[in-house]
């Protein structure tokens, strides 16, 4: 078989795909194709004449070196180096990954080395891409563990969140309150004594919100230990300090895309609100024992008892952060200013918790309904649950039995009757929500005049009194 000349190897390179370039055995380039000359960044010429180090990065030149020495000390024909990951030297200093196959060449000026060359870039990028994509899925596999768990956690939870009992004017105006706030993705502030339900607030604000179908993460600042809320509510990374086993993901990586409830939050150091501001501020935080930025998209709602002005006045309190956080404050009202409600919010609770104690209650007094009414509620609406709900208990038959309860700390607790709402207010209120759930039925078992524990004709006269008429 004849050899081949110059003109016939630069005839079968032109026709080749990929890349390729022919050495000598003084290590220089003799041929090469248009492909290798566009990959490298030469002129069509410039690469011939080249020594091969000049198109090899300096740290494989050693190793091309050796391949080559090894190749020439055993001539006979067979591939040399195939399959070799490395990097190519452009003019221009670039790098690029290809994959080398390197095989001798008997030709009329003798023995030469053909080296066919892929561009590795796309294959390399992709394989970024993979990795990016799988990170990706494992940190979302990671999140949506996390969720889950927490949102167990949070469907054990008894407390109704869509629930609001109650028609007074001042509770009204919290409804409409939020509404409007919910549409909009501003920061709210939620004040109000302990028990008034700020949390049951917080909730409706993120249900009717454009993020209700992603999570409301609740975080207990007055329940954090000082050394574990960085942890808790910024994540930390595995190793990051004694008793950090595993990695952990915090409550605003979790809270992304959603909402988090801060309660509780006058309870933070200022170091920690150091941090609050500025994940309000930018969106951005890091983990405990890692110095990578994270972003997040997350809707803050604040809630507190406490009086975050004084706070602010004593130095305990950022009043940045305050600024940041009440966007829009939302007032709770206490029980006291919800007299009106407590016979509609007695026999929720009453209804809410017959199946769990297994027991019926059909009638309130009137003269028990007054004492509910009279009593202050230091606890609110909290505190009227739990009295109903042991009263329950302690009832020995369907009629509820408060006054045990509320006679051991009536006198020190109970209002003014200046600041009391009329009795009449209360009675028509009590009256009107044990009509309408016995369908305005007066007489009969189960009615309301049995519910209400006097005689049908009594109920009348009261009814006409107090301007009752069935709609």
């Amino acid at each position: 078989m004849s050899l081949m000349d110059d003109k016939q190897i630069c005839e079968m390179l032109e026709v080749m795909a990929d890349p390729v370039i022919v050495m000598g055995e003084d290590g220089k380039i003799a041929l090469a194709n248009g492909q290798a000359a566009i990959l490298l960044g030469y002129g069509p010429d410039e690469l011939i004449g080249l020594p091969v180090e000049l198109i090899i990065p300096e740290r494989f030149r050693d190793r091309h070196a050796g391949h080559l020495k090894a190749y020439l000390a055993r001539p006979v024909i067979r591939p040399m180096g195939g399959n070799l990951n490395l990097m190519a030297l452009c003019k221009d200093g670039r790098e690029v990954p290809v994959d080398i196959s390197i095989s001798p060449l008997e030709t009329t000026r003798g023995l030469l080395f053909v080296a066919s060359i892929r561009d590795m870039s796309a294959r390399d990028k992709a394989a970024l891409e993979l990795r990016s994509a799988l990170e990706e899925v494992e940190r979302l596999r990671d999140r949506l563990c996390a969720e889950n768990v927490y949102l167990q956690d949070e469907v054990r939870s008894a407390y109704g969140f869509d629930e609001f009992v109650g028609k007074c004017d001042v509770l009204m105006l919290l409804l409409e309150k939020i509404d409007r706030v919910a549409t909009t993705d501003a920061n709210v502030l939620i004040l109000g004594e302990t028990g008034t339900g700020k949390e049951l607030v917080a909730r409706a604000i993120h249900q009717r919100s454009d993020r209700k179908d992603r999570p409301l993460i609740k975080v207990n600042c007055a329940a954090l230990p000082r050394s574990l809320v960085d942890g808790a509510l910024f994540g930390h990374e595995k190793g990051a300090y004694t008793g950090a086993s595993t990695q952990e993901i915090g409550r605003f990586e979790l809270a992304d895309g959603g909402t988090i409830l801060l309660d509780e939050i006058g309870d933070f150091d200022p170091e920690v609100q150091a941090k609050l501001l500025r994940v309000l501020q930018e969106g951005e935080f890091e983990r405990v024992g890692s110095s990578k930025t994270r972003g997040v998209d997350v809707r803050v709602i604040a809630a507190t008892n406490r009086d975050l002005h004084a706070a602010m006045q004593r130095g305990g309190f950022r009043p940045d952060l305050y600024f940041r956080l009440a966007v829009f404050p939302v007032e709770v009202p206490s029980l006291r200013a919800r007299r009106e409600d407590i016979p509609l919010l007695a026999w929720h609770f009453v209804s809410k918790k017959q199946a769990k104690l297994g027991k019926r209650i059909d009638k309130i007094s009137q003269a028990t309904m007054v004492r509910l009414t009279e009593y202050a509620w230091p606890g609110n609406i909290r505190e009227l649950e739990n009295v109903v709900e042991r009263a329950m208990i302690l009832s020995p038959d369907s009629t509820l039995i408060v006054e045990p309860l509320l006679d051991v700390v009536h006198e020190r607790t109970s209002v003014p009757a200046a600041k009391l709402a009329s009795v009449d207010t209360v009675m028509r209120s009590h009256i009107l929500s044990v009509l309408q759930e016995c369908h305005w039925r007066i007489k009969g078992p189960g009615a309301a005049a049995e519910r209400l524990d006097v005689n049908p004709s009594t109920l009348r006269y009261r009814m006409k009194k107090l301007g009752i008429e069935r709609p």
